[in-house]
C-alpha cells in the first residue's frame, strides 16, 4: 500500500486538479478562468457589490481580488464605480456584454457539475457537498 493513497492532501489536490482543469477547460472560450468565473458569479448574484463582500464570500485576499478584477475589468467583463456616498468605496457592476452571457457560464458550470457528480447517487453528492463544507470551517 502507498502512503498516499490514504493521504486527505493526496486525495483532495487530485480531486481538485481534476475538476479545476475541466472547468478550465470550460471556460476557455468565454477567455475566464475558474476563479474569475467565481468572482463574475458573486456580482451576478448581487450587483453592486463591494470588492470586500466578495472577498469574504470568495474567501480570497484583497491582492488577489484586486489582480482579478484588473483583468475582469481590462476583459469588458466588469465595471468599477465609485459610491455616491463615499467615493472610496468601489462597486462592482457586471457589464453588457456580461450579462448576455451569464446565462451560458452559468449553464456551462451547471451541466459540468452535474457530469463530475453524476456518478455518485443523490445521498452521496450530498454528503459530499456537506463534508467539503465542513473541512471549509
Amino acid at each position: 500500500m502507498n502512503y498516499y493513497d490514504d493521504c486527505i492532501l493526496f486525495l483532495l489536490a487530485k480531486a481538485y486538479q481534476r475538476v479545476h482543469g475541466l472547468f478550465k477547460s470550460r471556460l476557455k472560450k468565454y477567455g475566464l478562468t475558474p476563479v474569475q468565473e467565481l468572482v463574475l458569479l458573486a456580482i451576478y448574484e448581487n450587483e453592486g457589490v463591494s470588492a470586500g463582500d466578495i472577498v469574504s464570500r470568495l474567501v480570497l485576499d484583497h491582492a488577489t481580488l484586486s489582480g482579478i478584477m484588473d483583468r475582469l475589468a481590462d476583459g469588458g467583463w466588469i465595471s468599477k464605480k465609485t459610491g455616491a456616498k463615499d467615493r472610496r468605496f468601489l462597486q462592482i457592476y457586471l457589464t453588457p456584454k456580461t450579462k448576455e452571457l451569464m446565462d451560458d457560464i452559468v449553464r456551462e458550470r451547471d451541466e459540468l457539475q452535474g457530469e463530475i457528480m453524476g456518478s455518485l447517487k443523490l445521498e452521496e453528492r450530498l454528503l459530499l457537498m456537506r463534508m467539503l463544507k465542513d473541512l471549509r470551517k
